[in-house]
């Protein structure tokens, strides 16, 4: 497997359970030994990850605000700055374990954000939200691409959504079976073999709609829609090859 993360790149993982998307993430954080190949970061690289899941007991008590100074303490100023990105400011008081999904999911990208990461890597992070709220996300992570320049890696399974809000698409089951734009990969029959028909007419009506309706998002997270925009100043290149 070959892959190139460029900066300021919104890139989607697909592949059906097995395919290898959490092997990869593992093996971009260092947490996987390879058996083969290699892993190259841009010198000084920062990573933001947002994991798939985060169990807290719900006897443990622990704020937002704590929650973002694990496993260092971190300023005030700091921690309402990222939350504030995040679109959660003001929850520093709350309890993690009071915290809706929306809320939840939306605290973890604050704090993957604290570093200031070149690249932001995201494992299906909206597992038990409702549409309205994957929706919500997605494009809360195409603001982020736009205001800071990171290099956005999604794996999830949210096709119609995810794919709408990417720049490229990669689908795995073992191998790249295809990889391109979102419209580019919907068509290739490779994906098509894995996933149906029925989820590229879903993507096409959902890109109709985002493309052509300006009146509800006032611009926010519109921006992915037309990829030629300008970024801001790029970080760091993410190269991996054989992972």
């Amino acid at each position: 497997m070959d892959l190139a993360l460029r900066a300021g790149e919104i890139v989607t993982v697909v592949g059906p359970n097995g395919s290898g998307k959490t092997t990869l993430v593992r093996a971009l954080l260092g947490l996987e030994r390879l058996s083969g190949g290699t892993v190259t970061r841009a010198a000084g690289l920062r990573i933001g990850y947002v994991p798939q899941r985060l169990h807290i007991d719900a006897t443990l008590p622990m704020t937002v605000r704590r929650f973002l100074s694990l496993p260092l303490r971190i300023s005030d100023e700091l921690a309402e700055s990222s939350l504030k990105r995040a679109g959660v400011a003001g929850l520093s008081g709350q309890q993690m374990t009071s915290l809706s999904g929306g809320q939840f999911q939306r605290v973890l990208l604050a704090r993957a954000l604290l570093s200031g990461p070149g690249l932001l890597i995201l494992d299906e992070p909206t597992q038990g939200l409702d549409q309205p709220g994957v929706a919500a996300f997605y494009r809360l992570i195409a603001a982020v691409r736009q205001e800071t320049g990171a290099a956005v890696l999604l794996v999830s399974h949210d096709l119609h959504v995810v794919m709408s809000a990417s720049d490229r698409v990669i689908c795995l089951n073992g191998h790249v079976c295809c990889e391109g734009t979102p419209a580019h990969v919907s068509a290739a029959p490779e994906y098509r073999a894995l996933f149906g028909l029925g989820t590229g007419g879903t993507m096409a009506l959902y890109r109709h709609h985002h493309d052509h309706d300006h009146d509800h998002d006032s611009g926010h997270g519109h921006d992915h829609a037309h990829p030629h925009h300008p970024h801001p100043q790029p970080r760091p290149q993410v190269e991996d090859a054989g992972a």
